[in-house]
């Protein structure tokens, strides 16, 4: 990490430079050296404000992903808590990876410890920058009709997709074909965030329908267990929001 000079550090040379240029030129070169001092202090105290706004444009750069992340990795419990533990994760990842590299390589290494609650307030203000998409009716309620949802979605965008019969479906309850690519689909409408036997599943649908890609879509995240499976067996996890552009 780059080392950030303190304003001290940055003082000393004008005005040591400043007082032996006096000896020689008189009071005048100390004025200059006097003028050069307030530049660099007027400078310095504008860092918070510029620092605010450097954090601002790199979250505001990414700002629809953070809003689908935040309705990924957020749910409503069966008491109808709101339950942030997953997006509050997601928020510091990407607050550590993404902001914290930028601000310590432009010189704002100093500044991050004492205001990375800040940081984090903007973020989550990005987040909150761009609302949900319009889905046109209400999100479904129970399973079946939200398989039927996910593969109306998967139609619009330009998939051929049906959903499976109940019984034998062997893990799919959406399979969709596009261009010579087969995807199958577990659909999980939950109030809490999806395990990995829902991953499992799908995997032993993609053997059986001969897919060519497997993913489970959820309105509700999906546990880290879920993920660390999913990645090991290239199964992709989606929130519901994510199949118009698939």
């Amino acid at each position: 990490m780059r080392r950030t000079s303190s304003l001290a550090d940055r003082l000393f040379w004008p005005i040591l430079v400043g007082g032996a240029a006096s000896l020689w030129f008189g009071p005048k070169a100390l004025g200059v050296a006097g003028l050069v001092a307030l530049v660099l202090v007027l400078h310095r105290l504008g860092r918070g404000g510029r620092f605010r706004r450097r954090v601002r444009a790199i979250a505001r750069r990414h700002r629809e992903t953070l809003a689908l992340r935040r309705r990924q990795e957020s749910y409503v419990d069966p008491y109808g808590n709101e339950i942030l533990d997953g997006w509050l994760r997601e928020r510091s990842y990407f607050a550590d990876r993404t902001v914290l590299p930028r601000l310590e390589a432009e010189g704002y290494g100093d500044l991050i410890a004492a205001r990375y609650d800040e940081i984090l307030e903007i973020v989550e203000a990005a987040s909150l920058s761009v609302g949900p998409p319009d889905e046109g009716e209400a999100l479904p309620e129970d399973g079946i009709a939200y398989e039927r949802f996910c593969a109306a979605l998967l139609d619009r965008a330009g998939w051929d997709a049906r959903t499976t019969k109940a019984a034998g479906d062997q893990g799919a309850d959406v399979v969709a074909e596009r261009d010579g690519i087969r995807l199958v689909v577990q659909c999980k409408r939950y109030a809490k965030p999806v395990g990995n036997g829902a991953v499992q599943e799908v995997i032993a649908a993609r053997s059986y329908w001969n897919a060519d890609h497997a993913a489970v879509v959820s309105n509700a995240g999906f546990t880290p267990a879920a993920r660390k499976l999913a990645a090991v067996t290239d199964v992709l996890l989606l929130h519901h929001d994510e199949l118009p552009d698939l």
